[in-house]
């Protein structure tokens, strides 16, 4: 959920200010926004940036590309269309060996939530749709082909939904009759397979097309490799900063700094240091940020959002032979 708006169009990114001040940006830095949205945090980054200075953007979502180049024209940067697990390889393909910050917004984005063909979003009947990169398996085919089983396990992993098994049973039920293609049907199957009490708490579908967006677009797979795969592309004293807006991304992100900043391992009654293992970075935020109030305000979708960061100190140690 990079940026907030209306249909069409991008506006200011959350957590701007922090996420500048954590990156710590240089003018002559070299730096890597994962996820450029309407290039909102990019041209923040690259605005900044003079002397030799070089900001490399990514996004998977061709109409993203085609904003952010057109935000950060006349800027140091260059957009490429690519995810964010592709980091090391646009790096030297751009003849570079790694950055001094990288960024990674994870989640949907609002103009892909505000524009209703794009099929994200329950409030508008639509395709259903949810690729963030425009291409491969739709939420249609997944809702249409998945087991039983197979939804309410996404369902509840995903979405956290506790009546994942009756939403799960009625899509199979209804699909039986009629193939489920548009996001307003769905909305309805699963609105007519929950209490009546667990509508008093939103739309009870809000949950559901979470768990089938971070299924489609394989968000949790991508986020975990992004992480090793941004950490090892950080030059010695390089910052990455993470924004999540769901709680098994920020738990993940979390565990895995966690893991960079990890020293000796030994058991605690060793006498001494045998494993010789030293943190590889550490933690620029000790507590995640989150929104302003003032933020709040002006942006309510930013209230799930946390940020993180942490500065690569040293390259990591490598395993140990078993």
């Amino acid at each position: 959920m990079t940026e907030h708006g209306t249909s069409g169009t991008y506006h200011r990114p959350v957590l701007l200010d922090e996420t500048i001040e954590a990156l710590a940006v240089r003018p002559d830095g070299v730096y890597v926004d994962g996820t450029a949205g309407g290039g909102g945090h990019s041209y923040a980054i690259a605005s900044r940036l003079t002397s030799g200075g070089r900001l490399i953007s990514l996004d998977q979502d061709p109409d993203a590309v085609v904003e952010a180049s057109r935000r950060l024209q006349g800027l140091p940067a260059r957009v490429i269309r690519a995810n964010f697990t592709e980091i090391a390889r646009v790096l030297r393909e751009e003849g570079l060996s790694a950055a001094d910050g990288i960024l990674l917004d994870i989640g949907v984005s609002s103009h892909q939530l505000d524009t209703p063909e794009r099929g994200f979003s329950y409030h508008a009947d639509a395709p259903l749709d949810m690729r963030m990169s425009q291409e491969g398996t739709t939420a249609a085919d997944l809702v249409n082909t998945w087991g039983e089983k197979e939804l309410s396990d996404i369902f509840y992993r995903y979405g956290e939904e506790k009546f994942s098994r009756p939403i799960a049973r009625a899509i199979v039920r209804a699909r039986e009759e009629e193939p489920v293609v548009t996001t307003g049907r769905l909305a309805d199957i699963i609105r007519d397979a929950v209490p009546a009490r667990a509508r008093r708490d939103g739309h009870p579908a809000r949950r559901v097309f979470q768990a089938l967006r971070i299924a489609v677009n394989g968000e949790l797979e991508c986020l975990s490799s992004a992480l090793d795969t941004a950490f090892s592309c950080l030059k010695d004293g390089g910052r990455l900063a993470v924004i999540t807006f769901h709680s098994l991304e920020d738990r993940m992100v979390k565990q895995r700094f966690a893991s960079f900043c990890e020293g000796c391992i030994c058991p605690p009654d060793f006498p001494q240091c045998v494993c010789g293992r030293t943190p590889a970075a550490r933690l620029i935020l000790r507590k995640p940020v989150a929104a302003s109030e003032k933020e709040l305000e002006k942006n309510p979708r930013s209230r799930s959002a946390r940020l993180r960061c942490v500065e690569r100190l040293h390259e990591p140690n490598p395993p140990k032979d078993t």
